[in-house]
């Protein structure tokens, strides 16, 4: 009897404890992948100090779970975006110029062996899942989640992949620029995209004016624009508002491209992402999701020499090559424990895949 009051009394100060304080207990429902393309350590504190005037600002700077990723490619010590977020999506490195397949492709020449994503791993198992990205969303980051290809430029030949998925019914949700370039190369593959999409169930757009009207009405999404320039936090929200319609779940990859010639862009970017992470992070941090904060490679953005004021722009020296050094994995959420010290890409899918509880 004494044995079974104790268990008892464990087990309700266990539950009590968990409702009390919002903690999911099982495995991660959704995850958000936050991807800043080209940003690096000495980026996000240039960029604290840009936008507050002092440094360890940023909310990445301050999640619960903090660690470093080593961003080598197969054959090279600096990865481009299409090898560095192969590794992350897929957990094998591959090389420079590749989307989502193996080492054994020659880029441009031969094809290597398709590598399984995350994205579609979620798409299999009957969840829903999305790209958003302020780069051409058929451009190497977002291309690696959905599409398989010898070389990164084949932009028409990769946004055809998402009118033939391998897994699933495909991606659910497509948001971001490159409409020229992708109209024109899928029409050179004699593809009418506007009809091939509509055929498929999805809404095609082509002004971010429309995204919160649409989302309210529909499950799948592909809105192409021919600007970089909308609002990331508007979008991302509204992505997710599709997206956890399903029941089961989500997958949702966010990029912003942060890294320019420009140093003053560069951190507005950052600054502006930050900002993204903090209010998804708040929406989300009483349910089951995984929030991920990452980079695909560094960048040689740096300040050699400046005094302590917070314009920092001016002193901000910019090369304008990728560097090899490890970049910020930030993280919360189910499975984000896992998230500590000195670890290659690769093993950010397996943190992914674990928080799904599907490895």
């Amino acid at each position: 009897m004494r044995l079974s009051f104790l268990v008892c009394s464990c087990i309700l100060s266990a539950l009590t404890f968990s409702a009390l304080n919002c903690i999911p207990t099982g495995g991660a429902k959704n995850i958000i992948l936050f991807l800043a393309d080209g940003t690096g350590f000495s980026t996000i504190n240039a960029a604290s100090i840009y936008g507050y005037g002092k440094p360890q600002q940023l909310f990445i700077q301050n999640m619960p779970h903090l660690g470093l990723s080593e961003t080598s490619t197969a054959s090279n010590w600096v990865t481009d975006s299409a090898a560095g977020m192969t590794a992350i999506m897929t957990g094998e490195k591959t090389h420079n110029g590749v989307v989502s397949q193996a080492s054994n492709a020659v880029r441009g020449k031969k094809d290597g062996t398709p590598l399984k994503s995350i994205l579609e791993y979620a798409e299999e198992r009957g969840l829903s899942s999305g790209v958003v990205s302020n780069s051409p969303i058929s451009d190497a980051t977002p291309a690696a989640c959905y599409a398989h290809s010898n070389d990164r430029g084949k932009h028409g030949h990769i946004f055809a992949q998402i009118l033939e998925p391998r897994f699933g019914d495909g991606v659910d949700v497509v948001i971001g620029p490159g409409r020229k370039v992708i109209l024109q190369q899928t029409q050179e593959l004699n593809i009418n995209l506007e009809e091939e999409l509509t055929a498929r169930g999805y809404a095609f757009i082509d002004n971010p004016q429309l995204l919160q009207e649409v989302a309210s009405q529909r499950n799948r999404i592909v809105a192409l624009y021919e600007s970089e320039d909308f609002d990331l936090g508007d979008t991302v929200s509204n992505a997710i508002d599709i997206l956890k319609k399903n029941t089961a779940g989500f997958f949702l990859m966010v990029e912003s491209n942060n890294h320019f010639s420009d140093a003053k862009k560069s951190l507005s970017r950052l600054v502006a992402m930050d900002k993204v992470v903090r209010e998804t992070s708040e929406r989300m941090k009483n349910t089951d999701t995984l929030i991920l904060f990452t980079a695909d490679h560094s960048y040689d953005l740096r300040i050699p020499l400046a005094p302590k004021v917070q314009d920092i722009v001016p002193h901000v020296v910019i090369d304008g090559h990728h560097t090899a050094e490890e970049v910020l994995v930030a993280a919360q959420g189910p499975g984000a424990e896992q998230v500590k010290g000195f670890f290659p890409n690769t093993h950010l899918f397996r943190i992914m895949m674990e928080a799904y509880r599907w490895q």
